[in-house]
Protein backbone atom coordinates (compact mmCIF):
# COMPACT_ATOMS: atom_id res chain seq x y z
CA UNK A 1 0.00 0.00 0.00
CA UNK A 2 1.17 3.48 -0.86
CA UNK A 3 -0.10 6.21 1.47
CA UNK A 4 -0.36 9.58 -0.26
CA UNK A 5 -1.16 12.90 1.40
CA UNK A 6 -3.00 15.28 -0.96
CA UNK A 7 -3.30 18.95 -0.06
CA UNK A 8 -3.57 22.43 -1.50
CA UNK A 9 -4.77 25.90 -0.62
CA UNK A 10 -8.44 26.81 -0.69
CA UNK A 11 -9.51 27.37 -4.28
CA UNK A 12 -6.48 25.56 -5.72
CA UNK A 13 -8.62 22.77 -7.17
CA UNK A 14 -7.71 19.91 -4.85
CA UNK A 15 -11.19 18.39 -5.04
CA UNK A 16 -10.95 18.08 -8.82
CA UNK A 17 -7.55 16.42 -8.57
CA UNK A 18 -8.81 13.95 -5.95
CA UNK A 19 -11.80 13.14 -8.18
CA UNK A 20 -9.50 12.46 -11.14
CA UNK A 21 -7.24 10.24 -9.01
CA UNK A 22 -10.25 8.19 -7.94
CA UNK A 23 -11.16 7.77 -11.62
CA UNK A 24 -7.64 6.43 -12.17
CA UNK A 25 -8.09 3.87 -9.38
CA UNK A 26 -7.07 5.54 -6.11
CA UNK A 27 -8.79 4.79 -2.80
CA UNK A 28 -9.79 8.21 -1.44
CA UNK A 29 -10.03 9.07 2.25
CA UNK A 30 -11.53 12.56 2.54
CA UNK A 31 -10.71 14.22 5.87
CA UNK A 32 -13.33 16.95 5.40
CA UNK A 33 -16.11 14.45 4.78
CA UNK A 34 -15.03 12.36 7.77
CA UNK A 35 -14.93 15.50 9.93
CA UNK A 36 -18.60 16.05 9.09
CA UNK A 37 -19.51 12.42 9.72
CA UNK A 38 -17.97 12.26 13.22
CA UNK A 39 -20.23 15.10 14.44
CA UNK A 40 -23.49 13.84 12.95
CA UNK A 41 -26.49 13.73 15.33
CA UNK A 42 -26.22 10.90 17.83
CA UNK A 43 -22.41 10.62 17.63
CA UNK A 44 -20.06 10.92 20.60
CA UNK A 45 -18.29 13.63 18.61
CA UNK A 46 -21.31 15.90 18.51
CA UNK A 47 -21.99 15.27 22.20
CA UNK A 48 -18.42 16.34 23.01
CA UNK A 49 -18.72 19.50 20.89
CA UNK A 50 -21.99 20.45 22.62
CA UNK A 51 -20.45 19.82 26.03
CA UNK A 52 -17.54 22.12 25.13
CA UNK A 53 -19.43 24.91 23.34
CA UNK A 54 -23.03 24.67 24.53
CA UNK A 55 -26.30 23.92 22.75
CA UNK A 56 -26.15 27.28 20.96
CA UNK A 57 -24.02 25.59 18.28
CA UNK A 58 -26.93 23.33 17.30
CA UNK A 59 -29.63 24.01 14.74
CA UNK A 60 -33.28 23.63 15.83
CA UNK A 61 -33.15 20.14 14.28
CA UNK A 62 -30.26 19.13 16.52
CA UNK A 63 -27.53 19.20 13.88
CA UNK A 64 -24.26 21.07 14.22
CA UNK A 65 -24.64 24.69 13.09
CA UNK A 66 -21.33 25.00 11.31
CA UNK A 67 -21.48 28.74 10.52
CA UNK A 68 -22.29 29.53 14.16
CA UNK A 69 -19.55 27.28 15.50
CA UNK A 70 -17.15 28.74 12.96
CA UNK A 71 -17.89 32.28 14.10
CA UNK A 72 -17.05 31.19 17.65
CA UNK A 73 -13.82 29.26 17.06
CA UNK A 74 -12.20 31.29 14.28
CA UNK A 75 -12.31 34.39 16.47
CA UNK A 76 -10.57 32.63 19.37
CA UNK A 77 -7.43 30.47 18.89
CA UNK A 78 -7.98 28.68 22.21
CA UNK A 79 -11.51 27.65 21.25
CA UNK A 80 -10.29 26.54 17.82
CA UNK A 81 -7.64 24.41 19.52
CA UNK A 82 -10.33 22.92 21.79
CA UNK A 83 -12.50 22.02 18.80
CA UNK A 84 -9.53 20.47 17.02
CA UNK A 85 -8.68 18.43 20.12
CA UNK A 86 -12.18 16.90 19.92
CA UNK A 87 -12.50 16.36 16.17
CA UNK A 88 -8.97 15.52 15.00
CA UNK A 89 -8.57 12.27 17.03
CA UNK A 90 -11.95 11.06 15.75
CA UNK A 91 -11.02 11.87 12.16
CA UNK A 92 -7.64 10.17 12.61
CA UNK A 93 -9.19 6.99 14.00
CA UNK A 94 -11.77 6.80 11.22
CA UNK A 95 -9.12 7.48 8.55
CA UNK A 96 -6.92 4.69 9.90
CA UNK A 97 -9.85 2.27 9.90
CA UNK A 98 -10.66 3.07 6.27
CA UNK A 99 -6.99 2.74 5.31
CA UNK A 100 -6.74 -0.66 6.99
CA UNK A 101 -9.76 -1.79 5.00
CA UNK A 102 -8.15 -0.94 1.65
CA UNK A 103 -6.50 -3.65 -0.50
CA UNK A 104 -2.82 -4.32 0.21
CA UNK A 105 -1.80 -3.11 -3.24
CA UNK A 106 -3.91 0.06 -3.14
CA UNK A 107 -2.78 3.62 -3.65
CA UNK A 108 -4.57 5.33 -0.77
CA UNK A 109 -4.97 9.09 -1.16
CA UNK A 110 -5.70 11.06 2.00
CA UNK A 111 -7.34 14.38 1.03
CA UNK A 112 -6.22 16.63 3.92
CA UNK A 113 -6.82 20.40 3.53
CA UNK A 114 -4.65 21.39 6.53
CA UNK A 115 -1.87 18.84 6.04
CA UNK A 116 0.83 21.52 5.93
CA UNK A 117 -0.57 23.56 8.81
CA UNK A 118 -0.81 20.56 11.13
CA UNK A 119 2.62 19.10 10.25
CA UNK A 120 1.17 15.83 8.97
CA UNK A 121 3.55 15.19 6.04
CA UNK A 122 5.55 12.50 7.94
CA UNK A 123 2.41 10.33 8.14
CA UNK A 124 2.51 9.65 4.39
CA UNK A 125 4.84 7.92 1.97
CA UNK A 126 4.72 11.04 -0.16
CA UNK A 127 2.84 14.32 -0.41
CA UNK A 128 1.12 15.70 -3.50
CA UNK A 129 0.41 19.45 -3.46
CA UNK A 130 -2.13 21.03 -5.81
CA UNK A 131 -0.72 24.46 -6.55
CA UNK A 132 -2.26 27.61 -7.98
CA UNK A 133 -1.29 31.28 -7.88
CA UNK A 134 -3.00 33.31 -5.13
CA UNK A 135 -4.77 35.44 -7.74
CA UNK A 136 -6.19 32.25 -9.28
CA UNK A 137 -7.40 31.06 -5.88
CA UNK A 138 -9.01 34.42 -5.18
CA UNK A 139 -10.77 34.49 -8.55
CA UNK A 140 -12.20 30.98 -8.06
CA UNK A 141 -13.42 31.71 -4.55
CA UNK A 142 -15.17 34.91 -5.55
CA UNK A 143 -16.43 33.87 -8.98
CA UNK A 144 -17.23 30.21 -8.44
CA UNK A 145 -18.03 29.98 -4.71
CA UNK A 146 -19.67 33.37 -4.33
CA UNK A 147 -17.43 34.57 -1.50
CA UNK A 148 -16.79 38.24 -0.92
CA UNK A 149 -13.23 39.25 -1.74
CA UNK A 150 -12.65 40.13 1.91
CA UNK A 151 -13.83 36.72 3.12
CA UNK A 152 -11.81 34.93 0.45
CA UNK A 153 -8.62 36.79 1.36
CA UNK A 154 -9.19 36.06 5.06
CA UNK A 155 -9.61 32.33 4.39
CA UNK A 156 -6.45 32.27 2.29
CA UNK A 157 -4.47 34.20 4.91
CA UNK A 158 -5.49 31.71 7.62
CA UNK A 159 -3.81 28.86 5.71
CA UNK A 160 -0.19 28.01 5.06
CA UNK A 161 1.56 30.04 2.40
CA UNK A 162 2.09 28.74 -1.10
CA UNK A 163 5.82 28.46 -0.35
CA UNK A 164 5.20 26.42 2.81
CA UNK A 165 3.03 23.93 0.93
CA UNK A 166 5.50 23.56 -1.91
CA UNK A 167 8.32 22.98 0.61
CA UNK A 168 6.75 19.72 1.81
CA UNK A 169 5.70 18.50 -1.64
CA UNK A 170 7.15 15.38 -3.24
CA UNK A 171 4.98 16.02 -6.30
CA UNK A 172 3.42 19.34 -7.36
CA UNK A 173 0.34 19.51 -9.59
CA UNK A 174 0.12 22.90 -11.28
CA UNK A 175 -3.54 23.89 -11.53
CA UNK A 176 -3.03 27.23 -13.27
CA UNK A 177 -3.71 25.39 -16.53
CA UNK A 178 -6.65 24.45 -18.80
CA UNK A 179 -8.68 21.45 -17.64
CA UNK A 180 -7.31 19.19 -20.38
CA UNK A 181 -3.76 19.89 -19.22
CA UNK A 182 -4.74 19.17 -15.62
CA UNK A 183 -6.23 15.81 -16.66
CA UNK A 184 -3.02 14.93 -18.48
CA UNK A 185 -0.88 15.92 -15.49
CA UNK A 186 -2.99 13.86 -13.09
CA UNK A 187 -2.59 10.80 -15.33
CA UNK A 188 1.19 11.34 -15.19
CA UNK A 189 1.05 11.61 -11.41
CA UNK A 190 -1.05 8.44 -11.19
CA UNK A 191 1.50 6.53 -13.27
CA UNK A 192 4.22 7.71 -10.87
CA UNK A 193 2.18 6.67 -7.81
CA UNK A 194 1.57 3.22 -9.28
CA UNK A 195 5.29 2.88 -10.06
CA UNK A 196 6.21 3.83 -6.48
CA UNK A 197 3.62 1.46 -5.03
CA UNK A 198 4.98 -1.40 -7.13
CA UNK A 199 8.57 -0.60 -6.12
CA UNK A 200 7.59 -0.52 -2.45
CA UNK A 201 5.90 -3.93 -2.75
CA UNK A 202 8.94 -5.41 -4.48
CA UNK A 203 11.25 -4.02 -1.79
CA UNK A 204 9.03 -5.42 0.94
CA UNK A 205 8.91 -8.78 -0.82
CA UNK A 206 12.70 -8.97 -1.07
CA UNK A 207 13.06 -8.02 2.57
CA UNK A 208 10.60 -10.76 3.50
CA UNK A 209 12.50 -13.37 1.48
CA UNK A 210 15.81 -12.26 3.00
CA UNK A 211 14.35 -12.58 6.49
CA UNK A 212 13.09 -16.10 5.78
CA UNK A 213 16.46 -17.10 4.35
CA UNK A 214 18.21 -15.91 7.48
CA UNK A 215 15.98 -17.87 9.84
Amino acid sequence: MLKVGLTGGIGAGKSEVSRLLVECGAVLIDADRIAREVVEPGTPGLAAVVEAFGEDVLTPEGRLDRPKLGSVVFADPEKLALLNSIVHPLVGARSRALEEGAPEDAVVVHDVPLLTENGLAPLYDLVVVVDAAPETQLDRLVRLRGMSEEDARARMAAQATREQRRAIADIVVDNDVPLADLHRRVREVWAELVRRARAARETAGKAGHAGQAGE
